[in-house]
């Protein structure tokens, strides 16, 4: 696809690079790239993309803008609060760099619509903020032998890895599958601002080193990046010959919906408490009240001791499945967390290990604060 005057003009500083140079650049032009949400991670790496001519450049979300994703979402500005964030950053990049194809996907990713979202594009880029989302990419991109650069962040630290089929491991080498709910999202955990900005840059880094074909991908390297010391630490790992998805013997052979960490059978043998339910059973102040009960916040320490509930235990979610045994077999215990999800994850742990009854506090801290 040969350039344009007007392009040549715009992409004068990659066309001096020797490794780039037109032949570089006119690969960019001819490159299909999706990016798997528009939020901290997906808006500097779509800004970039966008920025270096890759010719056809897709965008999935199906959320809305939201006052809060402003502190570190750099696609978007106070104008765009309720706005589909697909639709939005669209117009974004189409502004910044009309010479490209851009292509909003307002759906929600899963196994049923995966393959069709991905079969148009040759490279993905995940920066979704739900483990199931990261599992379905992943297994799509080996299945279709899709390139994937998917990165993560958590409070003040960020990881990314390159994933080639083929050539090396995949997101399932490195991390066995986790239920929804047992890790922190950024809305529970938070996030420093500008962490997104470094990750996602490098994964349009790796997006264009993919399509150029320069330098060494992150193939088979997992690089962590801790904002709090400035250090990057790089770890290897291997492609596992029992991988579900690209071992030797694969079981997943078509992409799947992740087990969720509370079914619908599960979820049937919850009982959920409302706020001022749960303030009478503990007789108003939570000192006193029905017998039998306690309260098991999930959070993480540095939550819980920003302010909890009298005599609630801090057992974090993650390590609740080796830490059952602390809670008295002969109390019911109520999970707790910020906003609901992980108590519900709690909550389905502890069935499955064999308790009777459990509850949660449905909304957690935010509709008890309230």
């Amino acid at each position: 696809m040969a350039l344009t005057a007007a392009e040549r003009s715009r992409y004068q500083r990659h066309l001096s690079l020797e490794e780039v140079g037109p032949e570089g650049q006119e690969k960019l032009k001819a490159a299909r790239v999706v990016v798997i949400g528009a939020g901290g991670l997906g808006s500097p790496s779509l800004l970039y993309l966008a920025a270096s001519g890759v010719g056809r450049l897709g965008i999935v979300d199906c959320d809305r803008v939201e006052a809060s994703n402003l502190q570190r979402q750099v696609l978007f500005d106070t104008r765009d609060v309720g706005r589909s964030k697909a639709q939005a950053a669209r117009e974004r990049l189409a502004a910044l760099n009309p010479e490209i194809e851009v292509v909003a996907h307002d759906v929600e990713l899963r196994a049923a619509n995966v393959g069709h979202v991905l079969n148009d594009y040759d490279i993905v880029l995940d920066g979704s903020d739900r483990l199931a989302t990261r599992y379905v990419v992943n297994d799509a991109c080996v299945i279709l032998r899709k390139a994937l650069v998917s990165a993560a962040i958590h409070r003040f630290e960020g990881q990314v890895i390159t994933c080639v089929p083929g050539s090396g491991p995949c997101y399932r080498c490195l991390y066995a599958e986790v239920p929804e709910g047992l890790v922190p999202n950024c809305a529970d955990a938070g996030v420093l601002g500008v962490l997104p900005g470094v990750l996602g840059a490098i994964q349009a880094t790796e997006a264009i080193k993919l399509i150029v074909g320069v330098g060494e991908p992150l193939v088979g390297r997992l690089v962590v990046y801790d904002a709090l010391e400035l250090q990057f630490r790089e770890f290897a790992f291997e492609r596992r010959t029992d991988c579900a998805v690209c071992g030797d013997r694969p079981t997943i052979t078509e992409p799947r919906d992740p087990p969720q960490a509370c079914d619908a059978e599960t979820a049937g043998r919850i009982r959920r408490l409302h706020a001022d339910e749960l303030r009478s059973l503990l007789g108003g102040d939570g000192r006193d009240g029905e017998a039998g009960l306690v309260l098991v916040d999930v959070r993480e320490p540095r939550e819980f001791a920003a302010g909890h509930l009298p005599h609630a235990v801090n057992i974090p979610v993650a390590e609740l499945p080796h830490r059952l045994r602390e809670i008295p077999q002969d109390a019911t215990p109520v999970f707790i967390c910020r906003s609901g999800a992980r108590s519900l994850a709690a909550c389905g742990v502890a069935l499955r290990a064999g308790r009777p009854d459990v509850c949660h506090l449905e909304g957690g801290m935010l509709t008890w604060s309230a």
